[in-house]
């Protein structure tokens, strides 16, 4: 009898288990999966983009988006064509994700032209309200939010690295695209003259095409004393290895926004973490798809920067590099 009686309370400790949790196997059935869509400005073999789709999927993991259990996420890749960007972009949202994720100024001006009603999370992208993305950073006021890159305080921050390190620089020119980088002639209105303290003469050079790249490139080096700023962005990435290899061949220091150019060869760069924005966007992600509007969730900031220098190449320029900076460095490259 008190063995029956046991089993009686097993049974009745097991069934009221499983009635509690059948509303939530239930629900889990019950739940669609999710589709995000994520339009990139570099080409699917490019390590940068290599880098931020890892970071990406290790975001929505840690929130506990697992992709083709509970999230489907669609990676399109444009190779900074501006025309595919646009076709890929009116695409996306006549097929209608459920969110769509994307990187830089081309990527998020072709999304916002293509809907306003598909919620757009965006990383890596500057100067969002002159751009018109969004109304305001506290409030974006619309179907567009997100995580910016650089700020024109950065410019400074170039200038002073680049002279530490190549000290007879007296003139720098920062190198960009007008058409998808409209910001930098804002950053250097905005930044004004040059600190006494770094004794350069600061002049931009916009550059549409890569005969272009090398005329303003050529032209620069002419002259001694002269410094190169690459200013991050898809066009500048995707054309790297034009922008080094001119630099190499006159012996003009440079300095550039992202890692993977002082990896591949180039002397310095020094940057926000653009894997780490990626990651963070993630975030946004979760709270949209959880119920959140992209107008309540104000625009973020970059939180980690990264110094990276190649002493190889210092080197090979005749550049010693002060120890100074290099206990700054996030990462040396010998």
């Amino acid at each position: 009898m008190a063995s029956f009686i046991r089993r009686r309370k097993f049974l009745a400790t097991l069934l009221g288990g499983v009635a509690a949790a059948w509303p939530l196997m239930v629900r889990a059935q019950g739940e669609r999966m999710r589709r995000v869509a994520f339009l990139h400005p570099y080409a699917e073999n490019d390590p940068e983009v290599r880098a931020r789709v890892a970071a990406f999927r290790r975001g929505l993991e840690a929130l506990g988006w697992i992709e083709n259990r509970n999230i489907r996420i669609e990676h399109l890749y444009s190779g900074g064509d501006l025309g595919q960007i646009q076709t890929y972009a009116t695409e996306l949202v006549r097929s209608v994700p459920d969110l769509i994720v994307g990187s830089g100024t081309p990527v998020i001006a072709a999304l916002k032209q293509a809907t306003d009603t598909i919620p757009v999370v965006f990383s890596v992208v500057n100067d969002p309200v002159r751009q018109g993305f969004v109304a305001t950073l506290s409030h974006p006021g619309g179907n567009i939010t997100g995580f910016t890159f650089i700020e024109f305080p950065l410019i400074g921050k170039w200038l002073e690295m680049l002279k530490a390190i190549a000290p007879d620089v007296r003139r720098m020119t920062l190198l960009f695209d007008p058409i998808t980088a409209p910001f930098y002639p804002v950053f250097l209105r905005e930044f004004g003259a040059v600190p006494p303290s770094i004794a350069v003469e600061l002049s931009a050079s916009a550059v549409h095409n890569e005969a272009e790249i090398e005329a303003a490139i050529v032209a620069f080096a002419r002259e001694p004393g002269g410094g190169l700023i690459a200013a991050p962005g898809a066009f500048i990435s995707t054309r790297r290895h034009l922008i080094m290899a001119l630099t190499e061949r006159h012996r003009l220091p440079a300095i550039y926004g992202l890692r993977q150019f002082v990896t591949e060869g180039a002397l310095m760069s020094y940057g926000p973490d653009t894997a780490d924005i990626v990651r963070r966007s993630a975030s946004y992600v979760d709270r949209i798809l959880r119920g959140e509007k992209p107008a309540n969730l104000p625009v973020q900031s970059p939180t980690k920067y990264e110094l990276v220098i190649n002493l190889k190449t210092a080197k090979a320029l005749g550049l010693e590099v002060p120890r100074m900076l290099l206990a700054r460095a996030d990462e040396v490259i010998e």
